[in-house]
């Protein structure tokens, strides 16, 4: 059956999602089809919002003002940072309530089979802010993974000349598990048990 050309358009922006083939972008384009007009003005002004948001030029995580809501926090610490892989990690952390200094994201991890170098992800940055905001800690938290080691392990290497003790949350988060599927109070009790690596 040929779609009119707006549904085939958005079942084809659909199937751009990650997880989402020819048949849920299908099913989804026709569940958006049934809304009525008022929600689905509702959902296409949602869509077109998303074009204001852009990366905080502090630490890269996601905003839709000159910087994220925690880097223009004036109650947060500066002398602890937290590096996280991506900026939905940020989210996960903060669900745990205890935490009260600044992030860094990476936008991915070193993976050279992948042609995924340290010059391609935000490491230059972090470097910068250690250097220049004297910073005192810095944790790490990635997937436990031969990238996520990879990455810890060069970043280890190159803040070893400055004055900054480096960290990593350990136990209670089994091998090879995203960090978006792990519970708060899991992600609390690694944070409160997080090791000295430098």
């Amino acid at each position: 059956m040929m779609y009119p050309s707006g549904l085939k358009n958005l079942i084809e922006c659909l199937k751009d999602l990650p997880g989402i083939g020819e048949k849920s972008a299908e099913r989804l384009a026709f569940s958006i089809l049934n809304f009525d007009g008022e929600k689905l003005d509702m959902f296409a002004q949602a869509i077109s919002g998303i074009k204001s948001i852009k990366r905080c030029p502090i630490c890269n995580n996601i905003t839709d003002s000159d910087l994220c809501s925690i880097c223009s926090d004036k109650d947060r610490v500066d002398d602890m940072i937290f590096v996280v892989e991506k900026p939905k990690d940020i989210v996960l952390f903060e669900k745990m309530g205890n935490y009260n200094g600044k992030y860094h994201v990476l936008d991915g991890l070193i993976s050279p089979l992948d042609g995924i170098n340290p010059e391609d992800i935000n490491i230059d940055n972090l470097i910068n802010r250690v250097k220049n905001n004297n910073v005192s800690e810095v944790i790490l938290v990635f997937k436990p993974s031969i990238e996520g080691e990879t990455t810890m392990q060069y970043i280890k290497k190159v803040l070893s000349k400055y004055p900054v003790k480096i960290s990593k949350i350990p136990i209670g988060i089994p091998l090879g598990t995203e960090i978006d599927y792990i519970d708060s109070m899991t992600l609390e009790m690694a944070f409160e048990d997080r090791k000295n690596i430098s």
